[in-house]
């Protein structure tokens, strides 16, 4: 079966760092690739007829269900070690799609990085045309990825993390109403270090982000903690 790629820009793609947090560690989607094993990062082509960052909320809707999803792009790949035009042509080969040898498919690519935030409830993991699966994993357990994807995660994750009460605090990996522990969670599992109770505590409070409401009440001994929600901008 011959590819059409008529339709997209040559030479540019996108790879995509879908965080999700699943109420005690931090993970990121993965696809594998159709009848070879190899694992990489959600990624795609940009037609030629629209924006890039309306390919990748296609490609993340596509794979994900979800539609309202914050984006950021953090970094662009373009490094001569990232060209590896045997890789490519298996995986199209494992799904019987045939290419020529000079098609700018096999040729280098600069890809642009975006990580996303996401509510790992609310995700419907789909793969795509040429995977056989996409699965959470575990990011301090990701296994070797294709090309410079292992790289491309790092790279996200530092971004996030030096940029953490501005970008998770805009887009909540939480539900619209979480405790201080909660929340907390959050941070420890992105950092990838325990924080002190009580500091973290009043670091939050001291950054004005947050609302508080009633306290959350479970019928037990312990005393109830309080529920906050990130105050709404403007």
């Amino acid at each position: 079966m011959t590819l059409n790629t008529s339709g997209y820009l040559p030479h540019i793609a996108y790879d995509s760092v879908i965080f999700g947090f699943s109420g005690e560690k931090l993970k990121i989607l993965l696809i594998e690739y159709h009848n070879t094993g190899w694992l990489a990062l959600p990624g795609g082509f940009v037609k030629v007829n629209e924006p890039l960052d309306e390919a990748v909320k296609r490609g993340l809707r596509e794979r994900t269900g979800l539609d309202q999803i914050f984006l950021e792009q953090f970094y662009t790949f373009g490094s001569l070690e990232r060209v590896k035009p045997e890789i490519m042509k298996k995986i199209l080969t494992a799904h019987d799609k045939d290419i020529s040898d000079d098609h700018w498919l096999l040729d280098r690519f600069i890809s642009v990085g975006y990580y996303a935030l996401i509510d790992y409830d609310k995700v419907e993991p789909t793969p795509d045309a040429l995977s056989d699966s996409i699965n959470w994993y575990d990011v301090d357990q990701i296994p070797e990825l294709l090309f410079d994807h292992n790289f491309i995660v790092k790279k996200a994750l530092d971004h996030l993390r030096t940029h953490l009460d501005e970008k998770l605090l805009s887009v909540n990996l939480l539900p619209e109403r979480f405790t201080m522990k909660e929340l907390q969670q959050v941070y420890e599992a992105i950092l990838g270090e325990k924080l002190n109770r009580a500091n973290f505590q009043r670091k939050m409070l001291s950054l004005g982000i947050l609302d508080r409401h009633e306290k959350l009440y479970s019928g037990g001994s312990h005393k109830a903690p309080y529920l906050y929600s990130i105050k709404k901008k403007g």
